[in-house]
């Protein structure tokens, strides 16, 4: 079943960042001692790039299983533990339900490829504006034909993001 959620792309909001503090501080609480980095990623944080106003955690950790331990801690901060959610190895906790406002994507630390992809794609929309420009081009017209259908929407960007992820990877190794 395909789910539903109102799709709103807006333009950059300069308090991104700092939402994403607050609520890294939030976590990192939680975590603690088995916490190795929290990082922005997504859309959010990309300096004027339009985006659902969801930020995006990365969340890497020392002990996935240890993670999953806390899954009741994660509830009393109000995210929804939805374990792997079609992605092996991976954690997703969202926040804020029909208005999600956070999301995490957990990782333990030797998961590279998964943490590598979403960091050099961040980096690669930071540096190439013009690309970043079609991406929230992209993303405000399938919010526009697909208002109702996050499936619809994120199928409408999938080949996008998989040619700017390969070329991320591509000038990430170049520049080594």
């Amino acid at each position: 079943m395909r789910e539903m959620q109102h799709i709103k792309v807006v333009p950059y909001d300069s308090t991104w960042p700092k939402k994403f503090q607050q609520e890294a501080q939030k976590v990192s609480d939680i975590v603690q001692t088995n916490q190795i980095a929290i990082i922005h990623i997504g859309s959010t944080s990309v300096p004027n790039l339009s985006a659902k106003p969801i930020i995006d955690i990365l969340l890497i950790v020392n002990d996935i299983a240890l993670l999953d331990q806390q899954q009741t801690q994660f509830e009393q901060l109000g995210y929804e533990y939805l374990g792997e959610f079609g992605l092996p190895g991976r954690r997703y906790l969202r926040k804020g339900g029909d208005n999600r406002t956070h999301q995490i994507h957990a990782y333990q630390y030797d998961n590279i490829s998964e943490i590598q992809r979403h960091i050099c794609f961040r980096n690669y929309l930071r540096k190439h504006r013009d690309v970043a420009l079609q991406y929230g081009e992209l993303k405000t017209k399938l919010a526009s034909k697909y208002p109702e259908s996050i499936d619809d929407y994120g199928d409408g960007k999938e080949s996008f993001v998989k040619k700017y992820e390969a070329l991320a990877l591509k000038e990430h190794w170049q520049n080594q």
